[in-house]
């Protein structure tokens, strides 16, 4: 069976190391060793913040 173009990664807070946001993305829009980041809401800490990409397991 084919492997999908899309992988599930999940954004952690700079400040305190928490999973704070889950998506997926297509691998071909990202070379090798290119990250992504965001700013998004932080619910725990009340504020938005630079989020950093990293690749987790689907389940």
């Amino acid at each position: 069976m084919a492997k999908g173009k899309r992988t599930y990664v999940g954004f952690y807070s700079e400040e305190t190391g928490n999973l704070v946001h889950v998506t997926n993305i297509n691998k071909k829009n990202f070379g090798p060793g290119e990250k992504l980041s965001l700013r998004k809401y932080n619910k725990i800490t009340k504020k938005h913040e630079v989020l950093k990409m990293k690749e987790i397991k689907k389940g």
